[in-house]
């Protein structure tokens, strides 16, 4: 019997893909996607409007379809979340915490829940930040994150739920648009790239960060989540990386394949929540604990955005 997997979260960056990864996995009818929006993003799954703050609704929703494990994907990202911090902390804690504990009574085997590079800080050690070192978030979304893995393996050592989690760092994919995050200018560069051979960045060209392709993100999800028990030893969130760049170097790489283009810099508060981040990743657990490995570099993730932007999406058609 094929297991049940229930997205809650779904319409989102990362939701957007998983949903489609699961369904070709798991088969469509065994997977349930679930946002606040009034319809989904993939129309062979089947889909129910839930807003992870409706408490007595989420608790209905997991009881009622038993899933044999959650992706509890919402959340408000980091500049979102700077506007209105008791809302960020309201929907990324409360949600967490009626998930977890309505998993635990309908007996779900897995939950999966996303942390961030936000849970760093200032003082963290900018450069191969690693797994364990200090921890000062000094946004509500990298506090919530922070709080969120110690409840993560909270619940795993007091009552057994299989919670697994990574660290993402900024998300980069071409199906979904930018959706608030202070990484988010990595996506649409390139559709200012296709659309107006300019991009207007709100971060200094020298702010580097740890960057994924959604292809790689999506696939460590799925194998963390796939790996055997034993080898999960980090039960708060695991470093994850994939590549580390600036927004010049990111603007230099698109100009290899559309010649002219530029970026001007006019850093905005987004610019402060990225220095409080690390530069760069030590994501070694992943990699020894569960053989984690990242298949993109800048330049290929590079044309393959541009190529899916054009083709795909038709981003830059006519212009």
């Amino acid at each position: 019997m094929a297991e049940k997997i229930l997205i809650i979260g779904a319409c989102g960056q990362i939701g957007t893909e998983l949903t489609e990864a699961l369904a070709g996995i798991y088969g469509a009818a065994n997977v349930l996607a679930t946002d606040v929006r009034d319809s989904g993003t993939a129309p062979e799954v089947p889909y129910q409007k839930l807003d992870v703050l409706d408490e007595k609704g989420v608790f209905e929703t997991i009881k009622r379809f038993k899933p044999d494990q959650i992706y509890h994907l919402a959340a408000l990202l980091s500049a979102t979340a700077e506007k209105n911090p008791k809302l960020g902390w309201q929907l990324n804690m409360d949600g967490l915490f009626y998930v977890l504990d309505a998993a635990l009574e309908a007996g779900t085997r897995k939950v999966y829940w996303p942390s961030s590079i936000a849970a760093f800080g200032p003082n963290t050690p900018r450069h191969a930040t690693p797994q364990y070192c200090v921890m000062d978030p000094n946004t509500v979304y990298g506090i919530s994150k922070l709080a969120g893995e110690r409840y993560a393996e909270y619940y795993f050592k007091r009552y057994g739920l299989d919670v697994r989690s990574l660290r993402y760092p900024g998300l980069i994919g071409w199906k979904s648009a930018p959706g608030g995050g202070t990484t988010d200018y990595a996506v649409a560069i390139y559709y200012d790239a296709l659309q107006t051979g300019v991009h207007n960045c709100f971060l200094r060209e020298d702010t580097e960060l740890p960057m994924l392709y959604m292809p790689d993100a999506i696939r460590a999800t799925l194998e963390i989540m796939h790996a055997p028990a034993e080898q999960i030893r980090i039960r708060s969130s695991y470093n994850l990386a994939g590549m580390s760049f600036d927004p010049a170097t990111i603007t230099a790489s698109i100009a290899k394949h559309i010649p002219g283009f530029n970026s001007t810099y006019n850093p905005d508060f987004r610019q402060a929540i990225a220095d409080s981040w690390p530069a760069s990743i030590d994501d070694s657990h992943a990699r020894n604990d569960w053989g984690w490995k990242p298949n993109f570099h800048l330049d290929a993730m590079t044309a393959d955005m541009l190529l899916n932007l054009r083709s795909v999406k038709g981003v830059g058609a006519g212009a």
